[in-house]
């Protein structure tokens, strides 16, 4: 079974945001936005209705990434170990 190292605090990423290049900050996963119980639930069962091609296959977290700047937010695949 694969993790992200980001939500299991093994390490951290630094995103430049793509309009103003600050650094973006993580707000977590993109599953945890779906509903108030969606941390709660499956994470392999949830990737099948993200809206994300492959993540499941490929074994990819996707993170939503928000830029205090000039407000763009960024959804990236993390590769989970």
């Amino acid at each position: 079974m694969a993790m992200c190292p980001i939500c299991n605090g093994l390490t951290s990423v630094e995103i430049q945001c793509e309009q103003c290049h600050s650094e973006m900050s993580d707000k977590g996963r993109l599953l945890d936005y779906f509903d108030d119980y969606s941390a709660y639930l499956d994470i392999d069962g949830m990737k099948l209705f993200d809206g994300i091609t492959d993540d499941q296959k490929n074994n990819q977290c996707p993170h939503v990434f928000y830029c205090y700047q000039c407000h763009m937010e960024n959804t990236i695949l993390i590769d989970e170990i």
